[in-house]
């Protein structure tokens, strides 16, 4: 009878996170991209006569309430009125087609409210497996997002230093085991890490989706004592997003 082979061992760090040794495959399966558009309403608007700031309004959300509506396209809406100085509101949209952005700002750009916004910030990335977390049972394995569960959201760009990538990749995984075993306290946090490689100026936009902001606060502090901290070479601007419907953010726009 023949003895049975041991399994074979896992690999536990990807020696090739690059694919370029290995002369990896591109991939091209549909994956979602995400895009954050952050808008300010010029103070002209408020100025307006009341019945025409009240059609206006009403124009404005009859778009963005057809956008919610489509089985194609994910959509959350935040507000930042009295939370930051610089941005009144964010879109959050997710889709398989990134023209589909292109499309739902154009139908705004022809309302009179948009007339009014300008878009001090704008990010634009995708959804990717990690590769530091995905040998995890039960972290990142998907790649599907389930987004706008929390009452806030916690947004910003993130670049990694050049040096980061000069590490080995055990000295890279080392660390990212050091941030996830941090991080793994704060169970009312959800993150979601998409990749802007070549599609816009940041690396990444981080999200991190929770109901709580007091807890936020003591998780970044807490990341900041990790090694994997010294590599970052930019996380700002940082927004906090108050989830709110797109009548709420309407009505706080005056």
């Amino acid at each position: 009878m023949d003895e049975e082979k041991p399994a074979p061992r896992q690999r536990t760090v990807d020696l090739d996170p690059s694919g370029q040794v290995s002369q990896r495959e591109p991939d091209r399966i549909g994956r979602q991209f995400l895009n954050y558009a952050f808008y300010k309403l010029a103070p002209e608007y408020r100025r307006l006569p009341a019945a025409d700031r009240i059609a206006a309004r009403e124009e404005f959300v009859r778009v963005v309430k057809g956008w919610e509506e489509r089985d194609d396209f994910i959509l959350r809406t935040y507000s930042l009125v009295g939370v930051r100085g610089d941005v009144d509101f964010m879109l959050w949209r997710i889709s398989k087609d990134i023209l589909s952005f292109q499309r739902m700002q154009a139908e705004m750009n022809r309302t009179v409210l948009g007339a009014y916004l300008t878009q001090p910030y704008n990010y634009l990335s995708m959804q990717k497996r990690s590769q530091y977390v995905n040998r995890v049972v039960g972290s990142g394995h998907g790649v599907e997002l389930l987004p706008g569960e929390g009452k806030w959201l916690f947004v910003y760009p993130f670049i990694k230093t050049r040096a980061w990538y000069k590490l080995s990749p055990h000295a890279r995984q080392g660390m990212m085991d050091e941030h996830i075993f941090a991080s793994n306290p704060f169970k009312g946090i959800r993150l979601n890490t998409s990749y802007s490689y070549g599609i816009d100026d940041q690396e990444f936009v981080v999200a991190f989706d929770s109901d709580y902001p007091t807890e936020f606060v003591d998780l970044v502090h807490r990341l900041r004592y990790t090694e994997a901290s010294m590599f970052t070479a930019r996380d700002t601007p940082m927004f906090a997003c108050a989830k709110a419907s797109i009548n709420d953010i309407a009505e706080h726009l005056g």
